[in-house]
This record gives C-alpha cells, structure tokens and sequence, in this order.
C-alpha cells in the first residue's frame, strides 16, 4: 500500500475496536479509502472469511479488483466477489451486492466460515441493505457471538445505526478534501425544456473554462438513456468520452475507472459514483441534479425507476468528488436560488419500495419486522399489501407462514411475481421475466408485449427501434434464469404473464374498444389506434398508476380458453340478483367471474322470490318509497299512537326486511310504485299493535246513517270530510282516542261549507248562515231549522215536493 489515504490513520484504532467490541460503526468521507482499506486491514485480523456488502454491481467488481491489485495478485486469489450473473471465488475476503447476502444467510443463518460482515455505503439505505443488517445482527444473536459487524458509510448520522447494534463503538475518519468552487446557474430552468440539452450544453462550458485546470470532468446524469444521448451530443468534441453505469458491461466499466491517457476525459456517470467508485484525476463535476430511484409503482405493481431531483446529502457528495486530489470546481444545472427546495436526504428505500420481497424474506426466516433490527421500520400498509399479493400467489398460507411454493419463489433472483410466474411455466417464461426484470428494449412500437419478446430472439426485426444493449442485456439474464427451472408445456405470451399479474387481467368494456376494466377491479386504458384497443382479453403487464384509469404501457393478449385453464381455480360461478340502477329493475344473471372480471352472463331464470325481493328492496332504497291514500293514513296513525316503532322512510327502509314478503315478485320501479304498504304495515306492527291502534286510533268514524268515514290522522288533529245532513240530530261532538275529531261538513255538492271541531257549537251558531245560503242553492235538500231535531239523511227531496 505505497499511497497514503486518509483511512490509514484511524485503522489500528478501527482493528481494535472490533476485535475488543465485536461491532463498530465507521464514518469516513467519500475517498477516504474506507472501501478498499479497511477489509485488507482486517484480512489478518478476523478468523474466517470477511464478506463485504456494496449497494452495487459495478462497486462491487471494482473493489474487489482494487484490493487484489493492492495485494499484487488477480482476482480469484485471497479477493474475490460474486453480484448477480457472475462469481470470481476469493479465500479470505469476498464483496457481494446486498441481495447475494440474504440468500446466504437463508440458506446458513449461522454463517460458516464467515468471520466480518462488513456494510459498505451504508447510508445509500437500500432496502436490501437494511434488511441484510436486521438479518445478520439477529442471527449473531442468536447463533454466532463472536461475528464481528462494522457499518461504514460516508454521511450516515452514526448515532441511531450504533444505538441499533447495542450502543456500538463509533470511529471516525476525517478525511482528506481540497477546496471546490461551486457555479450555478443565474436562473432556474424554463419548464419544459430537455436536461439533455442543458446537460451537454453545461459540460461544453465547464470543458472549456476549465482548459488550464485539467484534470477528469465527472458528469452526474440519470440514468443510461440520458448518458447515451449527452454521449452523442458531445461526440464531436476533443475529448474522451466514456460513460459509466450499471449495465455496462465490464470491460467499458474499467476503461472510465483506469487512468486518462494524453486527452482529457469526460466520464458520464449515474450516481454510482457518488462515493462507491474511484475515479481518477477528476477535478471537475458537473451535476445535471437528478437522480434516478427505486419507487414502488402500483401501475406495475413493482418497483421502478422515477427521476427524481437530488437531495442537499447526493449534492454534496457529488460537488465533493471535485476535490479529491486537487482544489476543484463543481457546475450544478440549477440556480442558487433553488438549493432550499432540495429535501435534505432522499428517502430510505424501504418507505417507497414495493415490500412483497421483504416479506417473503421476513416469512422465510420465520419473523415478523417487528422482531428485527430495522433501523427506519417497514410501513405497515405496505407490508400488509405485500403479504396479501404472496397470499395470492400462494407464497403463504392464510396464517401468513411460508409455503413451498414460497421458499422456491425465494430462491429465484426475481420479484414474488416474475418468479413465481417462472416456477409455473418454466423455462419458457425466462426471456419474459427477463424482459420484465429490466427496462423496455423497444420505443415507439405500441403496447404489445409479443413484439418485446420477438425483438429478445431477432433485434434485427426492429433496426430503429430497438435498445440492442438492452437486448443482450435481457438474453443474458433469460439464459441464467433459464437454468434454474425445468420445462413445462408452452404458454402464450399473454398465458404466462397472467401467472405473474392475475390482478391485471383485463375484459374491454362493452361498446367500448379501448377501456378495460382490470380483474383486481380498476379501469385502464390503451391508446385507441393500438392494435390491442380492440382485444376482448389482455394482462396488463406496465400501467401508468392512475388510481382512477390507468393508462396501459405494455401488455399481451390472452384467449379465453387458456385463461380459463390456468385460473379454473379462481373462476366463480355465482348467481347475482341485484337492482339494475340504469334499467330500474331486478336483473337476475348467472355469471363466471375472475375478481371483478364477469366472463360469462346469462338469464337466472329459476331466482327464488326472496333473492328478487331483497333486489327489489334495494330498488325501493334508490327510489324511495310510494304511498298510497290508505297506507299514508295507516303510518299516520301509527305515528300518533306511538310506541310501534319509527315509520320514516329512513327508518322504514334501513331496517327493510319487514318489506320482503310483499317484494317477491316485484320487478320494475313501476311494481315497486304500485305497492300498497297498508298491509305490509300491519303485519311490522303485529297483532297486539293492531288491536292498540283500532282502539287508540280507529280507522273510521261511523256516521249516523252506519257509513264508514276513512279519518285521516296526517294533520294536527284527526280529520273526517262527510255531508252536513250525515250529522243531523247529533249533539254530542264525536271524539277519537280522547281527542276530538275535526269534521269538515260538506255541500250537497261536495263543497267544505263548515270546519268544526264543536258540533253543537256549529248547531247553535254558524248553521243558520249556511242553512240561509245552502237552502237557495240546493232547495231539494233538507235544511231543517233545528238540525238537532232531524233526521240524518244522504237523499234529497222527491221532485215537485
């Protein structure tokens, strides 16, 4: 180790301390050398292999090829490293990705053999990360006491990850930084205008203002597709430029990382090398301020990448890179003024990630996160909504244990879904869950998912359109996959697909060609001149994530015939009898359905009453109740008696089933408005309550002459309509349940004349006035001057009398 770096200093203390403690936390600043430095110090000091965790595939290979070098031998020797696709053994030291971690520990919780895990970068805080900690820190306590863990990182706040390892010691390395002028932009951005542009147009400046500085120029930008496109803008400048990013392939990836040659190098990188990647010579950065991250994305119902503005931490980081080996400059693509809109941090990946990996792995270990170590807690909707995909993918039972099928969905290296899909169609299904593992290979060929796949065999047939990187990309990966699952019979494209989305099967809406509505119950939508607008049956694979109607991205189309083969199980026969709120009437169907998916619809011919009546109540719900003269009378007279219950509309359709008898065969709003509720009324109230309101309310008042008088209790007091001459020779004022009754005296012609509620008061008084007005104008009928004397009569005079 002829170079001095800044971690030197503190490694004796750093040895120490482990080996007294057994655990430690190391904060140490980009380019201290923590990476490469500290497990070769510690090769000589821990028994059994040290095991180095990097958030990266690309800090990965390059640390372990720095330490073998350092050491003077090629990898394979004492270094080695393994990350996803490729495995170089090493005899005491090995750097894996996160995700190598876990499948070790679930295969051997005890660990054997291993001496120190080591967490590199951990304050990046991927999800892989903190659950690989909560893992190993559990399993330490349970089985291996004497495994040392050290938790480095280069912002971390080292006080919450030591109060989590028991209060562990803290050492802190301070560095070695020179000065870095920072340049911004005298004004924000326009919206709307391309980052690629500006980007090209920012490292054009800093290239040329910074001839006499020399040195690397160090290019922060998204992601590959920004870094390709800048590479072509910038193409005819004297300069090398060379890109950097995960999916590079290796040979590209140590060209960016060797040492420049004769001309100055631009190097276009992602935020991998922020702080896990040495870089040399580089004295300028420029920082395009994004940052591309994991988010689950419920459109996909996977994690995806978004774009998404740096934090104050990735900014600093990223100026401080300039400063490394020389007094730098760093060029940011934003204006001063935006620096306070920049959340502080970016968020730990276990709050926005999807979680259906997290807890397979939690059920697979056989522990719920509350057990576990977590230095920021899983949210629980989330892990909740994961566990009930497992659930569906019968990766657990309905007690939430882990399943067979479980465990083997857990050794694949893919999402519960792609695996589980793989499991279940073989090895056919290893170029589709490649394909869906990584970023679309194809633009601007519509939403086909077949396409996709026909573009993995032939990339020729899609000269323009087609990402060939990409392309091998995906064949590599789908090659792996394919040698870790058996054959099984061929499935369509669509077919597999709906194993590892059976909530996205889609059924186009009636009359419409472009909208489906989505088996797990949303809508979506594909552009109308799509060729799969007008397919009956698809799975949508990619969707946009609108909660409302989502857009589809990318799908397959999927025949009735396998769909029903391979969710037979899932398929429901059911019989709906329901209230058709558009044709306002009881629809019986006989129906197949998948979720929300209605497959098949039929008449239900044979529906027992009690199913239309219950239909036919809902209808009554919707559009009110009708009441007829009599019935009105009825609920009045049961309201003033009180005691039998409310007879509101509200209450009376709330608790509806009184209704039921008399709705069997009611089927149209217009039966629904025809219905007397006298009857119905009556038997709610029952015998007793009858018999109570005949005599606290009685239904008629008997004239007389015997007729009976329907007495309507809808007002302030009982009320009767009759003819004055029906009341001849009464004097006593009739009463109903102590109250007396207003009598409205009508006119030969049907005519109020007189509304009374003192009869012999009226006898007395008003009735020689009417008897003068009413004998001119019905002489024919009897106009007695003392109507208390007389003889109650409905009949008039005999003509010519």
């Amino acid at each position: 180790m002829s170079q001095t770096l800044p971690i030197d200093a503190i490694l004796p203390e750093l040895c120490a301390t482990l080996a007294r403690a057994g655990r430690a936390v190391l904060v140490a600043p980009p380019g201290a050398g923590k990476t490469t430095r500290v497990p070769l110090a510690l090769m000589d000091q821990v028994p059994g292999r040290i095991l180095m965790l990097e958030p990266r595939r690309l800090a990965a290979r390059a640390a372990a090829e720095r330490m073998a070098d350092t050491l003077g031998e090629p990898v394979g020797g004492r270094i080695g490293y393994r990350i996803r696709g490729e495995s170089v053994a090493g005899s005491r030291i090995e750097v894996v990705t996160e995700g190598i971690l876990t499948r070790m520990i679930q295969s051997d919780p005890s660990l054997e053999g291993i001496g120190c895990v080591i967490f590199d970068e951990f304050h990046e805080r991927s999800l892989n990360a903190d659950l690989g900690l909560a893992l190993v820190w559990e399993a330490r306590g349970a089985l291996r006491e004497d495994l040392a863990v050290l938790v480095m990182s280069a912002t971390l706040d080292a006080g919450p990850v030591a109060a989590l390892l028991d209060d562990a010691p803290v050492v802190t390395s301070d560095g070695r930084a020179f000065p870095v002028e920072t340049r911004w932009l005298d004004r924000p951005l326009p919206q709307g205008i391309r980052l690629v542009d500006e980007a090209a147009r920012l490292i054009r400046t800093a290239a040329a203002d910074t001839v006499d500085t020399g040195g690397t120029i160090l290019a922060f930008l998204p992601g590959e597709g920004e870094i390709r496109r800048v590479m072509s803008q910038l193409s005819g400048m004297d300069h090398d430029i060379l890109p950097l990013y995960g999916a590079l392939d290796a040979k590209a990836q140590r060209a960016a990382l060797s040492e420049p040659g004769a001309r100055r190098r631009i190097v276009l990188a992602t935020a991998i090398a922020e702080t896990s990647l040495t870089i040399p010579q580089v004295r300028v950065v420029v920082d395009a301020g994004r940052a591309r991250r994991a988010r689950f994305d419920p459109g996909s119902g996977m994690s995806r990448l978004v774009t998404e503005r740096v934090s104050r931490a990735e900014a600093d980081q990223r100026r401080g890179r300039a400063g490394r080996v020389a007094p730098g400059i760093c060029y940011r693509l934003w204006a001063r003024v935006e620096e306070g809109a920049l959340p502080a941090y970016a968020p730990p990946e276990i709050t926005v990630a999807d979680l259906s990996g997290l807890a397979l792995e939690l059920a697979s270990w056989g522990a719920e996160a509350s057990d576990l170590a977590f230095l920021t807690p899983p949210p629980e909707g989330a892990l909740a909504e994961a566990r009930s995909l497992l659930t569906a993918l019968q990766a657990l039972d309905r007690d939430g244990r882990i399943t067979d099928h479980g465990r083997a969905l857990a050794r694949l290296p893919l999402h519960p879904r792609l695996a589980h899909m793989l499991i279940l169609a073989g090895r056919g299904a290893a170029d589709l869950a490649a394909l869906l593992s990584d970023r679309d290979p194809l633009r601007g060929v519509g939403v086909d998912l077949a396409l996709r796949l026909t573009a993995i065999r032939d990339p020729k047939r899609f000269p323009e359109q087609v990402n060939r990187q990409g392309v091998q990309r995906i064949r590599d990966e789908a090659a792996r996959l394919r040698r870790m699952v058996g054959d099984k019979p061929a499935l369509s494209p669509g077919g597999m697909a709906s194993l590892a989305y059976p909530d996205r099967i889609g059924l186009r809406r009636k009359g419409d060609d472009a909208r489906f509505v989505l088996s797990g119950g949303k809508g979506a939508v594909i552009d109308n001149a799509d060729l799969l607008a007008g397919q009956r049956l698809i799975v949508a694979v990619d969707l946009d994530g609108d909660q409302r109607e989502a857009r589809i991205r990318m799908a397959a189309t999927l025949d009735e015939a396998e769909l029903r083969a391979l969710h037979g199980d899932r398929i429901d026969q059911v019989q709906v009898c329901e209230w058709s709120r558009r044709d306002n009437r009881v629809l019986a169907r006989e129906q197949d359905r998948l979720g929300a998916l209605v497959l098949s619809d039929r008449i239900w011919r044979d529906a027992p009453d009690d199913a239309i009546a219950r239909a036919a109540l809902e209808g009554l719900r919707l559009n009110g109740l009708t009441w007829s003269p009599a019935a009105a009378r009825y609920r009045a007279r049961i309201e003033l008696v009180g005691g039998l219950g409310d007879v509101d509309d509200a209450s009376l359709l709330g608790d509806g089933d009184w209704l039921l008898p008399w709705l069997g065969r009611a089927r149209s709003l217009s039966d629904l408005r025809g219905l007397d509720l006298t009857e119905a009324l009556k038997a709610r109230i029952g015998w007793d309550g009858q018999r109570r309101l005949d005599q606290a309310t009685p239904a008629h008042f008997v004239t007389p002459l015997g007729r009976k008088v329907p007495i309507d209790y809808d007002g302030d007091h009982p009320e009767v309509q009759l003819r004055l001459q029906e009341v001849f020779g009464v004097t006593t004022h009739p009463v109903v349940g102590g109250r007396p009754l207003r009598m409205a005296l009508l006119s030969p012609g049907g005519k109020p004349v007189q509304v009374t509620m003192d009869l012999p008061g009226f006898w007395a008084s008003s009735y020689h006035d009417v008897r003068k007005d009413m004998r001119g104008r019905y002489p024919r009928h009897p106009w007695p001057e003392d109507p208390t004397q007389a003889d109650p009569t409905m009949r008039a005079k005999p003509r010519g009398t």
